[in-house]
């Protein structure tokens, strides 16, 4: 038995997520109806996390494991043959047995893309937000600032998160070991996180506080507060999810 890790891009467009759902069609779905077929077997593939209805992916992984002799390249061809086009294998590579996507993930990175532009262009609609108002880019530096770090995030975390009634373990408390703000062209804004684990929409409701105070609806003083406060309803809005992409899984390799 091998265990063969997967980078996967995908456009999460009218996908209902990563994880399989009985509601629609998902990313895990297609990539195991692929692996399957192509390694004659019933495969099973764990991503290192999920994500949303809508949101996208360039640096994705996963893994399974298969008692096939194909080499890497051979399964990746086949896997993008049959696969739809919204989903792509970029790399296939052989890893030790104890390798795992998720559990041997040592951080994550996202980018949330906005446009402030007064017109969003029909090419971005699909992957980038659209705020068409002038945004304190200042200010969003700060609240960056804020929460760099280790932090309990209670206050940006979904219901259905995680089991609120484990006591062990560290809660709603990550570490974000950067978080910067990109304008990769005029109107048009990025910001990155990146750190060792995020909780449910947390990146989208993060993005949703720091716009509000982006536009002067909150100060960066009350974006400090609601951090400290640990209160959900405290926080802004959860922004679209389409304007969110997961740009690499990190690991020890290359950490």
């Amino acid at each position: 038995m091998r265990t063969i890790k997967l980078t996967i891009a995908f456009d999460g467009t009218g996908y209902c997520g990563w994880q399989r759902q009985h509601n629609g069609i998902s990313i895990q779905q297609e990539l195991e109806r692929a692996a399957s077929t192509i390694c004659n077997q019933r495969i099973d593939i764990h991503g290192a996390g999920r994500t949303d209805a809508g949101v996208h992916a360039i640096g994705m992984t996963a893994h399974f494991r298969a008692a096939t002799a194909l080499p890497g390249a051979v399964l990746q061809k086949g896997m993008n043959a049959l696969l739809p086009t919204a989903i792509r294998v970029i790399t296939v590579d052989d890893e030790a047995p104890s390798f795992h996507a998720r559990f041997s993930a040592l951080a994550k990175t996202y980018r949330y893309a906005v446009s402030c532009g007064p017109v969003l262009l029909p090419q971005q609609r699909l992957y980038t937000a659209h705020l068409p108002y002038r945004l304190d880019c200042g200010d969003l530096q700060t609240c960056l600032a804020v929460i760099s770090g280790t932090h309990d995030f209670s206050s940006f975390e979904t219901t259905g998160s995680r089991d609120r009634t484990i006591t062990t373990g560290r809660g709603a408390v990550r570490t974000i070991f950067r978080a910067e703000l990109r304008e990769p062209e005029p109107g048009l804004l990025h910001l990155c996180f990146t750190g060792d684990g995020f909780l449910r929409h947390m990146v989208r409701n993060l993005t949703g506080t720091l716009l509000e105070v982006g536009r002067g609806k909150r100060t960066v003083q009350e974006f400090r507060d609601i951090v400290q406060l640990r209160d959900r309803n405290r926080a802004g809005a959860t922004a679209p999810a389409h304007g969110l992409t997961l740009l690499a899984v990190h690991y020890a390799h290359d950490w």
